[in-house]
């Protein structure tokens, strides 16, 4: 039994920074351009930093929190019109 709980958690230790980073990168191509123009963030920059960061867990997790944390509600907030210039 106990190998079987700790095939578990280590499964689930290894798809967060996955599922992380999935959500982020259809989070940065689902957001309107013309959102991310008004934000002055660029979307490709994003894309890929997500992308190459799948290949190095840490990274790749960093990069996913930042974006989900720190630049996701300012293009999220431009999206729904409040823009404050």
């Amino acid at each position: 039994m106990g190998d079987v709980v700790w095939a578990i958690l280590v499964t689930c230790l290894l798809f967060v920074p996955l599922g992380l980073s999935v959500w982020a990168l259809l989070d940065v191509a689902r957001r309107p351009e013309w959102a991310w123009a008004l934000a002055d963030r660029n979307r490709v920059w994003w894309l890929a930093g997500i992308m190459l960061g799948t290949f190095i867990t840490p990274v790749g997790l960093g990069i996913s929190l930042w974006y989900l944390l720190k630049v996701r509600p300012v293009i999220a907030t431009v999206e729904d019109g409040r823009f404050d210039g």
